[in-house]
């Protein structure tokens, strides 16, 4: 199991556009259908990374918790298929339904998005203000597969609750590890180690 860190993409970087199917209704989820939303929280994850195994439960109650709050959230799986055959729609589907997600679940066959967000690992979170700026990208808290830390989204509750409350900025952000996402042959993007 070797980790990847997060790119740490530019803070103030604008969401990148997105246009994609959710694996459990068949809707194409895009970004405007979150204008509504005061922030927004785009998650790059997929089945079979333990990283990712690592946190699902927690990261459900944390999409729970902030239910009532002005926070959209989006979850989307870029890795390619053929050679993972777990992060396929439909498996990617009975994982939604399993452990109930209470966000849309997308898949980017193309991997445009994930280039589009420089993601580079799952789980990799992205955190925009109401303009969709970014304001927050790094780990979900200090817990890894084995490390015994327990999973409590300590650092991303932080980060939400300040853009929530008036705006402001986590001022020391620590990437997120896990997983590289799994590139198409060729299509690995030039950031990505």
């Amino acid at each position: 199991m070797s980790e990847t860190a997060s790119t740490m993409l530019t803070l103030g970087t604008k969401a990148p556009d997105f246009s994609l199917p959710d694996v459990s209704t068949g809707d194409t989820v895009s970004l405007a259908d979150f204008d509504d939303s005061r922030a927004l929280l785009v998650i790059f994850m997929c089945n079979h990374c333990p990283y990712v195994k690592n946190i699902k439960e927690a990261l459900v109650e944390f999409a729970n918790d902030y239910d009532e709050e002005d926070l959209g959230i989006v979850a989307i799986s870029s890795n390619e298929v053929e050679n993972y055959p777990d992060d396929s729609p439909e498996k990617m589907a009975e994982d939604a339904e399993r452990f109930g997600y209470p966000f849309p679940y997308l898949f980017d066959e193309t991997q445009e998005v994930a280039h589009a967000y420089k993601a580079a690992c799952t789980p990799d979170f992205f955190l925009f203000d109401e303009e969709r700026e970014l304001v927050y990208r790094g780990q979900f808290d200090d817990s890894r597969p084995g490390n015994d830390k327990p999973v409590t989204g300590k650092d991303l509750r932080e980060a939400v609750d300040m853009v929530l409350e008036d705006g402001s900025i986590v001022e020391e952000q620590v990437p997120s590890m896990g997983c590289n996402i799994k590139w198409k042959k060729g299509n690995e993007p030039a950031y990505f180690g």
